[in-house]
Parts: structure tokens; C-alpha cells; sequence
């Protein structure tokens, strides 16, 4: 078994708290995290949540082992000094797809090698090098929303996966014995990735279901990376068309407040004037976030508010059709059809019938 090392080294000329975790040896990174950090580390069917409030830092890291080679670190945090992680691979490179929700992470191959930042919204591909770390930088005083999906290269793991189109994908990008190389890629925004943090997150079921619903949603953030990395290939320029992180940041507010409050009437003229966005970057906006225009997306929040409302409330359809913000029945048993194959009626007929079954 191989011990966590923890030490206290100097950096420019100043203190530098590290953290070096071992890859691919016992115990596990969040225990070795622990074991450097301090804190109160659980473990619920598989998946282990680290709260820390203490000397170093305030917040939560979770950690959690996926099938396929696959395992998922999450940090929400708040460090009291500066601190490194240094990731050290024992047998094997594994590639770390790093998503940044809150202030930029910086990210090197050595502790005392040349940083690249990994700002709020971007995404980042990166593998070492067997003679080389990944080393992750958290500056005092930051709020870290970091997510890391690690996907194991380790011979057997990965050939056994590769037919898989998702494996078939990462095989693309490398090699699974070349580890004498350095990958680092950043990309662009994209508040998609952004999108499906939050319903991983929000994942409220217990066991097996709980377990699907989180290993589904972390192979679908980790597609929209591998696909970011596409698209930016085709576009060397590598940004959203002509988005800043300031709009992004506004579509992603609205996105949310549209969520919050389906029922409301909303024009493009009151979204642009609640955002200072035009019309134009309202709509490129939700293209790149939501793949569909603003009505499209407003009408889908609706249609989703429905069926819940269909399923948890007593309300008869055309209290629903109201509840949502629209008067016409017709047209919302036309588009709620289209989602669901099935009338509005119909679908609460079938949930009562369950109810009554259970």
C-alpha cells in the first residue's frame, strides 16, 4: 500500500502546501485526500463525500468509482492557502477531463513548471507523461467548482471498452501506450457541460437507480467534452462564435430563471432587455447552450413543468395548461403529444392508474 505523502515545500519564495495522491494504489485518492486534508469522509453505497472546515480550507470534495475504468472527483471549495494537488500515476496515465464551474483552476506537468488556466466554463483535456504529474493549483480564497472525470488507461480496462463508441472516441484522441508525451487541450466555453453538472447534482434517487441515473450522466458530460474537442478542431479559433464569459454567464442566468418561473410570458425583447444582451447573442446563446432557439427552449421547460405537475399534483389539465403559462389546451396537448407520444390526459390516466396499483 502505498502512503499519502504529504509535505510543505517552498514555492517562489513562499510556503507551498502539496499534496501528492498516488493513481492506481491504495487507498483510494478521496481517502488519500483526506488523509492530507483532514475533514469528516463518508462512504454511501460506493460513493464517498469529504466535508472539510478546518485550518485549510471550507467545503466538499466527492468522489465516486463508475464502471469502465471511469471515476468522478468533484470539488466545491474554498482553500485558506494556497495548495497543490499533485496527481502521481503509479502503473498507468489517465486521461482527466476537467471541467471549471466557478473561479479558473491552473494546471501543470511538474510543481514548478509553467501553469495553464482552466477558466469558468472551459473545458480541458489532460494527460501526463509516465515522468511527468498532474499537478492542479488552488490559490487562497477562490471558490473552486472543479469536476474531473478520470478515465483509466490501463491496458485491460481500456482495450476491453474501446468497441464502445465512447471508448472508440477517446481511442481516437490517444494512444493508450504512448505515455512518453504530454497532452494538455483547453477549449472552449461551453454551458452545456455546465447544464448536466447541475442534474448530476441534482440526482435525488437511492441505490441501483441513484447509480445509473450518475454513471449515464457523467459518460454524457464526458461525450460533450470529447465533442468540444471536435468542434473546436474544426474551428482553430477555438471560442463560441463571437460570445464573451460575461454573456455566457447572462444565458446561463436566464436559463435559469426561465426554469424557476416556466409560467411567466416572456418576449426576446424583455429577455434581451433583463440581460443588456441583443436579440442576436440571446439566440446564439441558447443555440450554444441548449442546441435549440429561445422559443423552442421555453416551450421544453414548459412541457417539462407539465409532466411533472401531471405526475405530483391534483391539478386537472387545463389547471396545468394555465400553471405553465399558456391558454391554448389544444396547442399544449399537440407539443406535450410530440414529447411524449402520448395525450395529456392519457399520461394521467396511466400515473393514476400506477398510483392505484402501488
Amino acid at each position: 500500500v502505498t502512503k499519502i505523502i504529504s509535505i510543505k515545500i517552498s514555492y517562489n519564495n513562499k510556503d507551498m502546501n502539496t499534496i501528492q495522491l498516488k493513481i492506481e494504489s491504495a487507498p483510494p485518492i478521496i481517502e488519500q485526500i483526506n488523509d492530507g486534508l483532514g475533514g469528516n469522509l463518508t462512504k454511501i453505497n460506493g460513493e464517498y463525500s469529504l466535508k472539510l472546515d478546518n485550518e485549510l480550507g471550507i467545503g466538499t470534495i466527492s468522489y465516486v468509482n463508475l464502471k469502465n475504468g471511469i471515476a468522478y472527483l468533484e470539488y466545491d471549495m474554498m482553500f485558506h492557502d494556497d495548495l497543490q494537488m499533485v496527481h502521481r500515476s503509479v502503473q498507468e496515465c489517465p486521461i482527466y477531463f476537467t471541467y471549471a464551474s466557478e473561479d479558473a483552476l491552473q494546471h501543470s506537468f511538474c510543481t514548478d513548471g509553467p501553469t495553464r488556466n482552466i477558466e469558468k466554463f472551459q473545458t480541458a483535456i489532460l494527460r501526463s507523461s509516465k515522468e511527468s504529474d498532474n499537478v492542479f493549483h488552488f490559490t487562497k480564497g477562490n471558490s473552486y467548482k472543479i469536476n474531473m472525470i478520470m478515465v483509466s488507461t490501463k491496458c485491460g480496462k481500456f482495450e476491453a471498452h474501446r468497441n464502445t463508441a465512447l471508448f472508440s472516441k477517446i481511442g481516437q484522441l490517444f494512444k493508450s501506450g504512448d505515455t512518453h508525451k504530454n497532452f494538455a487541450y483547453i477549449g472552449s466555453y461551453n454551458l452545456k457541460i455546465a447544464d448536466k453538472i447541475k442534474q448530476l447534482k441534482a440526482v435525488s434517487y437511492d441505490g441501483v437507480v441513484r447509480t445509473l441515473l450518475k454513471d449515464a450522466l457523467v459518460n454524457m458530460i464526458l461525450a460533450l467534452e470529447i465533442q468540444q474537442h471536435a468542434d473546436d478542431l474544426k474551428n482553430i479559433s477555438a471560442n463560441t462564435g463571437s460570445l464573451t464569459k460575461r454573456e455566457m454567464e447572462m444565458i446561463k442566468d436566464l436559463s435559469e430563471f426561465i426554469q424557476n418561473y416556466p409560467e411567466r410570458e416572456y418576449t426576446i425583447r424583455s429577455l434581451c432587455s433583463r440581460s443588456s444582451l441583443s436579440s442576436s447573442k440571446l439566440q446564439e446563446g441558447f443555440r450554444v447552450m441548449h442546441g435549440q432557439t429561445v422559443t423552442h427552449y421555453i416551450r421544453h421547460i414548459r412541457i417539462l413543468a407539465a409532466e411533472h405537475l401531471i405526475k405530483t399534483t391534483d391539478l386537472n389539465i387545463s389547471e396545468v395548461v394555465y400553471s405553465i403559462g399558456l391558454t391554448s389546451r389544444s396547442y399544449f396537448s399537440k407539443i406535450f403529444k410530440k414529447k411524449y407520444k402520448c395525450s395529456p390526459k392519457a399520461y394521467q390516466e396511466h400515473q393514476e392508474a400506477s398510483a392505484l396499483a402501488t
